[in-house]
């Protein structure tokens, strides 16, 4: 075979393999994506704030970290080779109240805290006293719940704090008002209370009492006449009668005119506006001095 024949046979068969060299550019390429779609898969949150930070000031029109010092003085050598500083990530709020410039809590975490434990004191305490109703045999008679104004105990009147037309307190009622008081003190010494009395609709028209108004203004005085003897701060009390207003039960049924013939315990959450021993009577307000 001559030599050009040669040259001419070897010049084809590198022709016929030059597609190679562009598969295996083509496979690299490949391999260099692929990696790069791997190692972007899992992103790492606090970097990714940093970068989210550093765009969002790079865009936002504003000079970035050293921009000023770059028109003051120039592109020193010195600035040329200062490490950029990097946005800070945004931070995460905690979820307990963070405290104040000067290290201590604001006015409105300090209100926060505080009702915070005034929820948990009323709850202890509606819990004291369902404990004791349950171990004395007078969950029909004595419930406590705890609602958005604070703490009601609610005591039904009839063969526990008054006789029927009565504003005496009976015998068997001293202990439990006593109990009451004592959990009062303990749990909740500082919150107003209020004492309201109320009535079934049938209506009373006596000397002593010529109207369901006063007796039932007479038995919430003789409940809070009794808390008063057991401690609890007079500036904190105060005395309603309800007559046969806001009933709990139908009055048309016995068993719902007992329901409704009831003394209530308010225990009112602090903050709230509260007079003092006031006895509320038709025409009649008096207010201990």
């Amino acid at each position: 075979m001559s030599a050009s024949r040669r040259r001419a046979h070897a010049g084809a068969h590198e022709s016929e393999e030059r597609w190679l060299l562009t598969y295996a550019d083509m496979i690299t390429l490949l391999m260099a994506l692929f990696m790069v779609l791997f190692s972007i898969s899992s992103v790492n949150v606090s970097k990714y704030q940093t970068l989210q930070e550093a765009l969002k000031a790079a865009f936002s029109g504003s000079v970035l970290p050293g921009g000023t010092s770059v028109q003051q003085t120039g592109n020193s050598p010195s600035s040329s080779q200062a490490p950029a500083t990097s946005a800070e990530p945004e931070a995460i709020v905690p979820s307990t109240p963070s405290l104040g410039v000067n290290g201590g809590a604001t006015a409105g975490q300090k209100a926060a805290l505080a009702a915070q434990q005034q929820q948990q004191n009323l709850e202890e305490l509606k819990q004291l006293v369902q404990e004791y109703a349950n171990q004395h045999g007078l969950s029909k008679v004595v419930q406590a719940q705890v609602n958005v104004a604070g703490l009601e105990i609610r005591i039904l009147s009839d063969h526990v704090l008054f006789a029927s037309g009565q504003a005496t307190l009976q015998s068997q009622a001293a202990p439990l008002l006593s109990d009451i008081s004592h959990l009062l003190l303990a749990v909740v010494p500082k919150n107003p209370i209020v004492v309201e009395g109320y009535t079934d609709s049938v209506p009373t028209d006596t000397s002593q009492f010529p109207s369901n108004w006063y007796l039932s203004s007479a038995r919430a005085d003789a409940v809070l006449e009794f808390l008063l003897s057991s401690g609890v701060n007079p500036q904190l009390l105060s005395a309603e009668g309800r007559a046969s207003l806001d009933p709990i039960a139908s009055n048309a049924t016995t068993a719902g005119r007992a329901q409704n013939r009831r003394v209530v315990i308010g225990v009112q959450r602090t903050g709230t506006t509260q007079s003092n021993y006031t006895i509320t009577q038709p025409g009649v307000a008096t207010t201990a001095p």
